[in-house]
């Protein structure tokens, strides 16, 4: 069995897990609006680290903040183990979609002892963090849109299951810039208030900063219920334009049929979704949940509480949702009031009670990618 040994959430809520799913069960946010940042003309609505979380996140040596976020969220999850991350039996797995692009911006500060050109290389960067721990394998980035994080999840899956390694280490972050909104701003697709996923008012995305953290690892048989498992996971592309989803929600519906041949819905506490408060994604999602007949299966969305973190979304978003479970625990979705989508699904406004101890986590991004996982706290069927 393949499961989760430790796991890292660091963002503007807090510095752990704990702080973070604290916070979020309370309802709290650190979306904001911000107005002339960056020299961005339009205003924009994030949630961003402050200038004294950036001084925390400090590290001696030349590392850029996308570097220095994961080293820390790394370093964290693997301080709750015994793990020696510089064996060559653990391998290192960085989920990204912009790595250090904030480095073109000429407002950002200037590289002294290293190269441009190859610290915009997002094999480069990664391989800045694994030797940081003083691992020599070459590290593998998942890059692909929003699904980033969970390919990387399913990356890691493959890794252990081949025999080449007991450990992998996901770790996933982008740092918000210039480049960045301004690039979701000509798609018009930024909100310049709080977003609200799934919602009839809903007209847009936050973006968010956060790093997110989760080792996995070969687990013994343990006793039901105390450990968390992977047990499914699949890409599905259907490559039907760069940037608009699936009318019909083919790929993020493959994504789904896949995972759920290994579950019954009646186990499912809830399936987390991508939930990003676009027109187009949160009808896509919901129309897609309705072909899976899932629509009845309880649903959230965790944007409202962190924005869009982009590399870090898939692997945050499915912390958090094993957190909740722990908890017994299905997270309200923040900034949903009235349904807004054609298909009806069962959108988890409030936070509710469950006893169910699996999920599916769903995520879709631009050019048609899809992907789906499906976990279980304890035995496997």
């Amino acid at each position: 069995m393949i499961g989760k040994i430790a796991d890292n959430i660091i963002s503007p809520l807090g510095m752990t897990t704990e702080e973070n799913y604290l916070a979020v069960k309370k309802g709290d946010s650190r979306l904001a609006r911000y107005e002339g940042l960056w020299g961005l003309p339009e205003p924009f609505c994030a949630s961003l680290f402050t200038d004294s979380q950036w001084e925390d996140l400090s590290l001696e040596g030349e590392y850029t903040r996308f570097e220095r976020l994961l080293i820390h969220s790394i370093a964290q999850a693997l301080s709750q183990t015994d793990i020696d991350a510089s064996s060559p039996r653990v391998l290192f797995v960085v989920s990204t979609t912009k790595g250090n692009v904030e480095l073109l911006d000429s407002r950002a500060p200037s590289l002294r002892e290293r190269d441009l050109r190859k610290a915009l290389e997002l094999g480069n960067a990664a391989r800045q963090v694994s030797r940081y721990f003083h691992n020599e394998n070459a590290p593998v980035v998942a890059s692909n849109a929003c699904i980033s994080g969970v390919s990387a999840q399913i990356a890691a899956l493959r890794a252990i299951e081949s025999g080449r390694y007991d450990t992998v280490v996901v770790s996933g972050t982008d740092v918000q810039s210039r480049f960045i909104i301004s690039g979701f701003q000509s798609l018009k697709a930024v909100s310049q208030e709080p977003c609200r996923p799934f919602d009839i008012d809903r007209c847009g995305l936050n973006l968010g900063e956060a790093g997110a953290t989760l080792i996995y690892g070969r687990l013994p048989e343990a006793p039901e219920g105390e450990s968390w498992l992977a047990e499914a996971g699949a890409v599905r592309n259907d490559a039907f334009h760069i940037s608009n989803p699936s009318k019909t929600a083919e790929g993020c519906f493959r994504a789904l049929r896949q995972v759920m041949e290994y579950c019954e819905k009646e186990e499912l506490a809830l399936v987390n979704a991508h939930g990003t408060s676009t027109l187009y994604n949160d009808e896509m999602e919901a129309m897609a949940l309705k072909r899976a007949r899932l629509s009845e299966v309880p649903v959230n969305s965790l944007k409202g509480y962190y924005g869009h973190t982009m590399g870090a979304a898939g692997i945050l978003e499915t912390i958090l949702t094993m957190r909740a479970i722990d908890d017994r625990t299905v997270l309200g979705t923040k900034g949903f009031e009235e349904m807004g989508v054609s298909c009806g699904v069962n959108i988890s406004r409030d936070n509710r009670p469950t006893d169910k101890q699996a999920f599916v986590k769903l995520i879709s991004g631009f050019g048609g990618s899809n992907a789906a996982m499906l976990f279980r706290k304890g035995g496997m069927l």
